[in-house]
């Protein structure tokens, strides 16, 4: 099942406190990126975010979900009416994360 775009516009919404925040459409799914760097993504309209310390840490009780067949278990946030959770959430998870490789060069 594919994401809807108005759970993706909400979603971006709760989050416009941060700057940095894009998106990008994936086989019917939207991955999430904080100044360049994937922290999760909307799947079958679930917010997911990679699990990192930071986010086990503040979301303890989180559910853990597969967001498609042969990924790795991320968290389900279940508190977007809070946008300064999020503003405090999405960054902290970012730090822990790798930068993002540079793009090659198209030929």
């Amino acid at each position: 099942m594919a994401s809807d775009k108005a759970y993706l516009e909400f979603v971006l919404e709760q989050l416009s406190g941060l700057d940095g925040i894009t998106y990008r459409p994936m086989m019917g799914e939207f991955l999430l990126y904080y100044q360049g760097i994937l922290f999760g993504g909307i799947y079958d309209d679930r917010f997911l975010v990679k699990r990192t310390p930071a986010a086990e840490r503040l979301m303890p009780d989180a559910p853990r979900e597969i967001p498609y067949e042969g990924a790795k278990a991320m968290l389900t946030v279940e508190e977007l009416e809070k946008p300064a959770f999020l503003c405090e959430l999405i960054p902290a998870i970012a730090e822990e994360l790798p930068p993002p490789k540079p793009r090659r060069a198209k030929r």
